[in-house]
């Protein structure tokens, strides 16, 4: 296991069992980024890096009981987190690394990634693997449930020009890797990217 990925499950193991105290406020952002997506019944998506598990309610009632919901993450105890939350009922949650994914080419309608970005190791290579597994005209959103400044100022830091969610960066970032952006939203209350595979 690479470092990158070592120090994201430190990260979030010791933040698991509290994760969903620590930002009990974030539903509604969640359902209201899910709804953006476009899904429709029957569809197949996949929450990368799914955490607690905290889109897969929105996922399952967008694409139904018919629809395909998985929640993939690297880290155990998230995945524990999310079952202790009844969160396993809407959708198959998979121990797994988002960056190498045991899944199909183009068996997807759609990702969902919330936080997702920062905590990509190689974001470019990445991105192109989460292309991989969607088909043609499926969709990406990457999600915060707030905006970037207040992000950085929750984390005491500044915002740089080098953020890769920074609009400037991520387009062409996007654009290398498979997805064209159809919409970028960077505002106090979340922060919403929404791209298409490209054909």
């Amino acid at each position: 296991m690479s470092d990158d990925h070592t120090h994201v499950q430190e990260f979030f193991s010791a933040r698991a069992a509290d994760w969903d105290r620590r930002f009990p406020d974030d539903g509604p952002a969640y359902a209201a980024a899910v709804a953006e997506l476009g899904l429709r019944e029957g569809d197949r998506v996949l929450d990368a890096g799914c955490g607690t598990g905290r889109a897969l309610t929105p996922l399952r009632a967008a694409v139904g009981p018919t629809g395909v919901v998985v929640g993939a993450d690297l880290t155990p105890a998230m995945l524990e987190a999310a079952v202790a939350a009844g969160r396993d009922r809407d959708g198959r949650l998979l121990l797994a690394d988002v960056t190498a994914l045991p899944l199909r080419s183009r068996s997807l309608d759609a990702v969902f990634g919330a936080g997702l970005i920062s905590h990509l190791p190689e974001p470019a290579e990445n991105l192109r693997e989460l292309a991989r597994v969607v088909r043609p005209g499926g969709v990406l959103a990457l999600f915060h449930p707030i905006g970037r400044a207040a992000l950085a100022a929750r984390q005491g830091r500044q915002i740089t020009p080098e953020d890769l969610r920074a609009e400037a960066n991520l387009r062409p970032l996007l654009a290398g890797s498979g997805w064209h952006m159809t919409s970028y939203t960077d505002e106090a209350a979340r922060f919403l990217a929404l791209a298409v595979r490209e054909l």
